[in-house]
């Protein structure tokens, strides 16, 4: 798999007349893992599911290495590029493991197309990319979370994207198989855009990360730089406390609300993170 260069283009969408994202512009350079972050009903999902063809953008274009994933391609064409792991998404689970990868190969498939070795190989190879192909004759009922996470992520991976595309791909894991799979995302070399909720986990993965709130783009850049006490207060209504990780040196946070105790006022900034840069606040958006 190559990687593509992802640009979101002051992307707008709405819904019954409602705006719900406005004017968003998003760069994935190829092979950087790029993190969206912000408050429930911040319009993450809605931008993923303008990526992965689920959702028209109203205003703007989205663009993999300059074609319009929506103009250029038709359904089948872009999910031969772009593969997703959405919220929803839900795997068979009266299916075996391998039956559920294998589905990952039908963008690749004519209408009347039989499984061909290619198609085999493909499939094998994603249920070992994953650590999963001793358990491809398992019925997926039988997995644990994490693993059914992983054979999503085989089914992502057999359709050999360009772009991967995750919304919230950890929640209901544990804290061993958020940083497994995130590790192995990682290490895949594709290009990856990821909805995340917890902010450690996007400061230790994410090479840059775009903040929404209501909708609206209003912070962007390298996860050391964006995520300050400053910006996580008023962006999600919390008293943030930034430490730095003894071993990788990126920041790591601890929260407490707002009303539980008096401001002491702002952290010691990190070593070598003394002032963000300006350029990764968006102006009037906060």
């Amino acid at each position: 798999m190559s990687a593509g260069g992802l640009r979101l283009e002051r992307v707008g969408v709405e819904m019954d007349r409602v705006a719900i994202i406005r004017d968003v512009t998003v760069d994935c350079p190829p092979g950087t893992f790029v993190g969206l972050l912000g408050p429930n009903g911040g319009g993450k999902s809605t931008v993923l599911r303008a990526v992965y063809h689920a959702l028209r953008p109203s205003t703007g274009a989205v663009l993999l290495d300059g074609r319009d994933l929506h103009r250029d391609l038709g359904p089948q064409a872009a999910a031969r590029e772009v593969s997703a792991l959405a919220q929803e998404a839900g795997e068979p689970i009266q299916l075996r493991v391998r039956d559920v990868v294998a589905t990952g190969r039908l963008p690749h498939q004519g209408l009347w197309s039989r499984e061909s070795d290619r198609d085999r190989k493909v499939v094998a190879d994603a249920l070992r990319t994953v650590g999963m192909a001793d358990k491809a004759g398992r019925l997926v009922a039988t997995l644990s979370g994490g693993e059914r996470q992983r054979v999503l992520l085989a089914r992502a991976l057999a359709q050999q994207p360009r772009l991967l595309v995750l919304d919230e791909p950890t929640n209901h894991l544990d804290i061993g198989a958020r940083l497994d799979l995130l590790e192995l995302v990682r290490s895949l070399g594709v290009t990856v855009l990821a909805a995340l909720h917890e902010l450690d986990l996007a400061a230790a993965f994410c090479d840059l990360v775009y903040v929404l709130a209501d909708g609206e783009l209003v912070a962007a850049g390298p996860p050391g730089d964006v995520l300050t006490p400053e910006l996580l207060r008023r962006v999600f209504r919390v008293r943030a406390h930034r430490g730095t990780h003894p071993v990788t040196g990126r920041p790591t946070f601890a929260f407490s609300s707002l009303a539980a105790a008096p401001d002491p006022g702002p952290d010691p900034a990190p070593s070598g993170a003394g002032q963000r840069p300006a350029s990764t606040l968006l102006e009037g958006q906060l």
